[in-house]
C-alpha cells in the first residue's frame, strides 16, 4: 500500500511539473496573442476611395484585437465614416487632417486656405488632434504652421507631425505649450538624440510605426530600445500608417509585429505602450 501511494504521489507530481511547463511554455505566447492595441496611426483615405468598407475595416480592427485607433483621412471623409459609425467596443479618436488631396502634403504649411479648412472641420465638435502632418526642417517655420500650433493649444488639440527633429523643435518654438505626436520618432534618428528630444519636450509623444532599429534581424528587441522603453514607458504609442492599400492587406502582420516584441518587454510596460498611453491621452474627459 505504501508503495502504491508513492507511485500515485510521484504521477501527481510528475503531472504537476508537465503542467507548470505547458503553462510556462504557453503563457507569454497567449498574452502576446491577447494584449489589446491603440492603433495610434490610422488613414481611412477616401482618395479616390476606399480600399475597405467601413464595415470591413472594423472587422479587421475587431479581428486582431484593436480597441482604439487615432483616425484620420485624405480628405476627411473617411475619417466622418469612422465616427458615425459608433463601432462598439471601439474608442475611435478623430484628427482634422490638413489636406484634402496628397500634393497638399508639399503646400499645406504655407497655404491659408487650409488653415480655413482646419477651423472649419474642427465646428464639428468631435476632433481631438491636427494631423498627420509633414514637415521637414525650416518648412515649419511658416506663419501658417503657426497659426496651427496656437489653434491646436487655444481648442486642446494635440498635433500629429510626420517631422524631422528640426521642425519638431520649430513647433515646439511656435507654443511651447503644444502636445505633440511624434510620427515615426524619427524614422532612423538615433535613440540618444529620441532620449534627449523626450527630456527636452514632456509633452512630445513617439509613434512607432516605420520607426527602424527597435528589433534587430532575428526579432530580438535591441538593447538601446529596450533602455528608452523601460526609460520612458508612458512616452510611446503604436500605430499601423495605413496610408497606402499595402499597409491595409498587411495589418495582422504589423500588429502581429508589434505583439511579437511587446511580448519580450516587462507586462506593465508592454501594456503601457499597446494600448495604457494612448488611452490616458485620448480619455473622455478633456
Amino acid at each position: 500500500m505504501a508503495f502504491g501511494r508513492a507511485i500515485r504521489s510521484a504521477a501527481r507530481n510528475v503531472a504537476i511539473l508537465i503542467a507548470l511547463a505547458l503553462v510556462a511554455a504557453s503563457g507569454p505566447a497567449r498574452a502576446d496573442e491577447s494584449i489589446e492595441i491603440f492603433d495610434a496611426h490610422l488613414h481611412y483615405n477616401w482618395e479616390p476611395k476606399p480600399y475597405y468598407s467601413v464595415d470591413e475595416v472594423l472587422a479587421l480592427f475587431k479581428k486582431h484585437r484593436v480597441t482604439g485607433i487615432l483616425a484620420t483621412s485624405r480628405p476627411n471623409t473617411g475619417t466622418h465614416a469612422l465616427v458615425d459609425a459608433k463601432p462598439p467596443g471601439l474608442q475611435v479618436v478623430p484628427f482634422i487632417r490638413p489636406y484634402r488631396v496628397r500634393a497638399d502634403i508639399q503646400t499645406w504649411f504655407g497655404d491659408p486656405f487650409i488653415f480655413d479648412l482646419v477651423q472649419e472641420e474642427f465646428k464639428r465638435g468631435y476632433y481631438r488632434g491636427i494631423g498627420e502632418f509633414h514637415l521637414s526642417g525650416r518648412a515649419a517655420d511658416t506663419e501658417w504652421v503657426k497659426k496651427t500650433a496656437d489653434f491646436a493649444v487655444e481648442h486642446d488639440l494635440y498635433l500629429h507631425a510626420h517631422a524631422d527633429d528640426i521642425a519638431v523643435e520649430i513647433l515646439m518654438q511656435h507654443n511651447p505649450r503644444a502636445r505633440i505626436i511624434w510620427a515615426h520618432t524619427g524614422f532612423g534618428l538615433s535613440t540618444d538624440r529620441v532620449a534627449e528630444m523626450l527630456l527636452k519636450y514632456p509633452k512630445l509623444w513617439g509613434e512607432l510605426s516605420y520607426r527602424s532599429g527597435i528589433v534587430d534581424g532575428s526579432g530580438k528587441l535591441t538593447a538601446e530600445w529596450r533602455t528608452l522603453f523601460e526609460r520612458f514607458p508612458d512616452r510611446f504609442l503604436l500605430g499601423s500608417d495605413t496610408w497606402i492599400n499595402e499597409r491595409w492587406e498587411r495589418y495582422g502582420e504589423i500588429m502581429a509585429g508589434y505583439r511579437a516584441w511587446l511580448a519580450q518587454l516587462p507586462p506593465k510596460i508592454a501594456a503601457q505602450i499597446a494600448n495604457g498611453n494612448a488611452k490616458a491621452l485620448f480619455s473622455a474627459s478633456r
